[in-house]
């Protein structure tokens, strides 16, 4: 569905020469094309772009695809959702999509030496699986912070508060795929 009118108003009229030099001096054409692309992006379509995929390798990589095998088909009453790119490394949930990607980087937060780095940042069990809270303009992202081998990554809009929720829908897919132990080192550590 197009987020702009299809028809054009009833108070539009026809513009004369001089006010379309005067709009081009006032909406040059970068602009002009830039608006284009906008509202052709505004269309609805089959299949709505992904969260970014993670590129896992060696064990991380086959635990994420055996998670993948294992995630419920509804995750905070939502259903799940086609991604594109499809990757067995992400999956997602509703509209607005709560997001999974597994095989993420070590957050920042996590990273001694990271000008982000707090080793008190917030963190909550939910089910036998903890996980690293972060607040984002929107919602929220939980990072496994106890799964051997990997980082898992959920990303939860407000519109489903409270957003740690989504978790008891996933903890039985993560236990069971991912095994418990100490995440990956950083690098060069």
């Amino acid at each position: 569905m197009p987020c702009g009118p299809s028809v054009a108003p009833p108070y539009a009229r026809p513009v004369s020469p001089a006010r379309r030099r005067a709009a081009r001096r006032l909406f040059p054409l970068p602009l002009a094309l830039a608006t284009v692309i906008a509202i052709a992006g505004c269309s609805s379509s089959d299949g709505g772009a992904g969260p970014a995929v993670p590129s896992p390798s060696g064990k991380a990589a086959a635990a994420c695809r055996t998670l993948h095998g294992e995630l419920p088909e509804r995750v905070n009453g939502q259903d799940r959702t086609e991604l594109e790119p499809a990757s067995e490394y992400t999956a997602a949930w509703g509209d607005p999509t709560i997001e999974l990607r597994c095989g993420v980087p070590r957050p920042e937060v996590l990273t001694p030496g990271s000008e982000h780095y707090n080793p008190t940042s917030d963190a909550a069990e939910v089910n036998g699986v903890s996980w690293l809270i972060e607040q984002r303009d929107g919602g929220y992202r939980f990072t496994t912070t106890d799964r051997a081998a990997l980082f898992l990554e959920v990303t939860v809009p407000d519109a489903y508060a409270p957003e740690v929720g989504a978790l008891t829908d996933l903890a039985k897919a993560v236990r069971s795929a991912l095994p418990a132990g100490t995440p990956p080192a950083p690098k060069g550590g």
